[in-house]
């Protein structure tokens, strides 16, 4: 029996007492980088909004082609809508168990209509005029000449600067991630209903570590994927 100076929270309040304690046992970025592994499975614990806002700013904060900005990103965090996406995902239960999926697309159309508003705001934060008038000639003339397989791989290296950004930014809070490649491009854009000119890039799952972590896989040691000036030269 409780006495009367005793406080009783109820097991669900306990539970999201925990969870807001995990996410301030916070990692040096070069640890985050050493010790990430893709987590093999999570506890589906939710996930605070400031901190997922926090997680998704720092991919907004990324560098990009011309600065366009061509990422697009859609957070999956309902049940319902987690076991869909897991169905385009090759039925990896990751998905589901995950607190929140940031599904990570470009839009190979974006720069039509962001590219006025990209220079407004250049021009506010001290762009010379110059420059904006160079970019409205140069960007269009660049973009406008991509076939679709030159323009999705312009979004893969963009999107992913931006995805990297947010996964090593929620490790370093002390959540747990994994970056997935495996789901079927045409499922994802019917579960998500993305417009076509969306190209899916990469799944970023965020949450916390159920069960043991998963194996060092190892690194090749810097000889054999690093050179110096030249290919076969090595770095000194």
């Amino acid at each position: 029996m409780l006495d009367g100076d005793e406080h009783f929270e109820p097991a669900e309040a306990q539970e999201n007492e925990t969870v807001v304690k995990m996410t301030k046992q916070k990692k040096a970025l070069s640890q985050a980088i050493r010790e990430r592994r893709a987590t093999p499975s999570f506890d589906g614990a939710p996930i605070p909004a400031e901190d997922l806002h926090e997680i998704i700013h720092a991919g907004l904060c990324a560098p990009s082609g011309f600065n366009m900005q061509p990422w697009r990103f859609i957070v999956v965090q309902s049940e319902e809508q987690k076991k869909r996406l897991r169905a385009a995902s090759y039925n990896q239960g990751k998905v589901e168990e995950a607190s929140a999926v940031i599904v990570a697309c470009g839009d190979a159309d974006g720069w039509r209509k962001d590219l006025e508003p990209m220079l407004y705001r250049g021009i506010e934060g001290g762009m010379p005029e110059g420059y904006a008038a160079q970019a409205r000639n140069i960007v269009p003339k660049y973009l406008s000449n991509f076939s679709r397989d030159e323009m999705h791989g312009w979004l893969n290296k963009n999107v992913m600067i931006a995805t990297t950004q947010m996964m090593l930014t929620a490790e370093v809070m002390g959540y747990d991630t994994a970056m997935m490649e495996g789901f079927e491009q045409e499922k994802v854009r019917e579960v998500l209903r993305l417009p076509l000119s969306y190209w899916t890039v990469a799944l970023l799952a965020v949450g916390h570590l159920k069960g043991p972590d998963k194996f060092d896989g190892g690194r090749f040691e810097m000889g054999h994927t690093v050179f110096g000036e030249e290919f076969g030269k090595p770095l000194k």
